[in-house]
């Protein structure tokens, strides 16, 4: 990209995941990249992940009071209509203070006020939809902004198709250059270069189904000399830390968040994974075999559509997390023992690859603003 781009103001919202934080900051890392003297403002949820993650990214984000309704009776769900009128308001007055040239919504409940506020403001705005399948919040402002860049083809069943761009999503820079790192992850992270090694990873937030699951294998992965990077979240891991105990010389290792995910990619050679639109960018990318896990406890079940577009490819395999708990371990020891199947999933899934998504909707945000 050229480094000659004039600077923008950006406002950029969205949140609640990692699925949802990650590529928003990749996007704001690819501006600053076209222009270091563009201003970037984040607008989040209170509460939210994002309000920690994005100021360790080293950019400013501000709050609104938005949250979503519980799908169980609860008596905050009485309170959603005004906390979203206090947001629409909240974020009309961070607009005309921030004067942004353009704004963009990568999904999440913040972006919903923060996006409708900048149409009726006549800011230009551009949407990113991470998964194979649209969620709430971007199909209802998908007829209030000016492009929506996807990741998937078909997804002109859920916005008009000509405002859509298919730009693949934005991954952590680091994830795109995993050739000959292989020796380096084995030595950050201990492990044997005669063992092969399956990494699991269960979303930002943890999967409770993946880590059960996990943690009643871990006598079958060590009898069958399989080294373990399992990546449990905050909940899980104390629980973890415990139950690898006496496999850690056997190369079985719980974390409560990996630093380096690049190297524990390279360090790779089957992935078990829940189906997160991050994670599956990321997977294609990396070009790693992988069995996906997609969580039940989703927006429209979004994650077993995102797992779909995969295997309909022959690009992963898929675990429901029902069967997990039966067969998740089982199926990882047969592929981890399949080299020709490893190869096959590694093809297909690599092929499925967009790389360099955040250039291209910065170069989307640029024309926007052109015209």
């Amino acid at each position: 990209m050229s480094l000659s781009k004039p600077e923008l103001r950006i406002v950029i919202s969205g949140g609640g995941t990692g699925g949802h934080i990650f590529p928003a900051i990749a996007i704001a890392n690819a501006l600053k990249q076209a222009n270091a003297k563009t201003e970037i403002l984040f607008v989040g949820a209170l509460g939210r992940m994002e309000m920690d993650k994005v100021p360790a990214a080293g950019y400013r984000i501000e709050g609104l009071p938005i949250s979503g309704l519980k799908r169980k009776l609860d008596l905050s769900n009485v309170l959603v209509p005004f906390k979203a009128l206090s947001s629409l308001l909240k974020a009309r007055r961070i607009l005309k203070k921030f004067k942004p040239d353009a704004a963009v919504g990568v999904g999440g409940y913040a972006s919903g006020p923060l996006l409708f506020a900048a149409s009726l403001m006549r800011i230009p705005a551009l949407i990113q939809e991470q998964n194979s399948y649209a969620g709430m919040t971007n199909k209802l402002l998908a007829k209030r902004v000016q492009k929506i860049c996807v990741a998937y083809e078909g997804m002109e069943s859920y916005f008009p198709q000509e405002k859509i761009i298919l730009t693949g999503n934005p991954v952590r820079q680091d994830i795109m250059q995993l050739e000959g790192k292989r020796n380096e992850a084995l030595k950050h992270f201990g492990l044997a270069d005669t063992m092969k090694t399956v990494l699991v990873i269960g979303g930002s937030l943890g999967a409770r189904t993946v880590n059960e699951s996990m943690e009643s294998g871990l006598k079958e992965f060590s009898d069958g000399g399989i080294q373990v990077l399992w990546q449990t979240g905050k909940n899980y891991f104390p629980q973890a830390v415990a139950a690898v105990q006496p496999y850690r010389d056997k190369g079985i290792q719980a974390f409560e968040f990996i630093q380096r995910m690049d190297l524990a990619y390279a360090a790779a050679d089957v992935v078990i994974s829940r189906a997160g639109a991050s994670s599956v960018s990321e997977l294609c990318l990396a070009s790693k075999a992988s069995i996906l896990v997609p969580s039940p406890n989703v927006a429209e079940d979004h994650q077993s559509k995102n797992a779909k577009a995969l295997v309909d490819r022959k690009a992963a395999q898929l675990v429901k997390d029902k069967d997990a708990r039966q067969w998740l371990v089982k199926v990882a020891m047969e592929l981890i023992n399949d080299k020709a199947r490893q190869e096959t999933l590694q093809k297909n899934i690599g092929q499925l690859a967009l790389p360099g998504s955040a250039d291209r909707i910065v170069e989307e945000i640029y024309a926007l603003v052109r015209k």
